[in-house]
């Protein structure tokens, strides 16, 4: 069911399957960001965007509860992105898992899981062009060891620093797929 906050923007939206299908769907107003280095929200056309810059690593962070119906083989997590300006060069993402669960982290400080990368990805050569990568997550360590029914964050981070593209890139949507 798709959920508008206040000012009409889409909040979470949540499709629960089977082993292999969509979990969850974070969009750019779901993001909470970070005290510092945060991608910006923006619109391209009349799509809400998150705006991560190409010479400082930005982060977005998404909070929600790993369905019940998740079996524990680990996830894949998909970035929906297109670039501002760049037609050549590559992107650099990083995304990691912060578990919260129940009386699991005193909140009062990040925990972030060590974050995994998808590196070299060749830009879209058409700017507006909408790619999508993907990050594999194995159940334990890898996410955190989030389990099924537990509060959870992701991080989503522009490696600006390693990649070659220029001009923001921005983030439509981050999925997360059982595997």
């Amino acid at each position: 069911m798709l959920v508008y906050d206040s000012s009409g923007r889409p909040k979470i939206s949540v499709s629960l399957s089977n082993s292999g299908g969509t979990m969850i769907v974070f969009l750019p107003g779901n993001n909470t960001p970070p005290s510092s280095n945060y991608a910006t929200l923006d619109h391209r056309g009349n799509h809400p965007v998150l705006d991560f810059d190409d010479s400082t690593d930005e982060s977005a962070e998404f909070s929600g509860i790993l369905p019940n119906q998740y079996g524990g083989g680990g996830v894949t997590v998909y970035l929906h992105y297109s670039m501002t300006s760049a037609t050549s060069g590559n992107v650099d993402w990083d995304v990691s898992f912060e578990r919260i669960g129940d009386q699991q982290l005193d909140i009062d400080s990040d925990s972030f899981a060590t974050a995994k990368s998808v590196d070299d990805t060749t830009v879209p050569s058409t700017t507006g062009n909408v790619d999508v990568v993907s990050i594999s997550f194995s159940d334990g360590s890898d996410m955190d060891s989030v389990a099924a029914g537990e509060l959870f964050r992701i991080r989503v981070t522009r490696d600006a620093s390693e990649d070659t593209a220029s001009g923001d890139a921005e983030l439509h949507a981050v999925e997360i797929r059982e595997q």
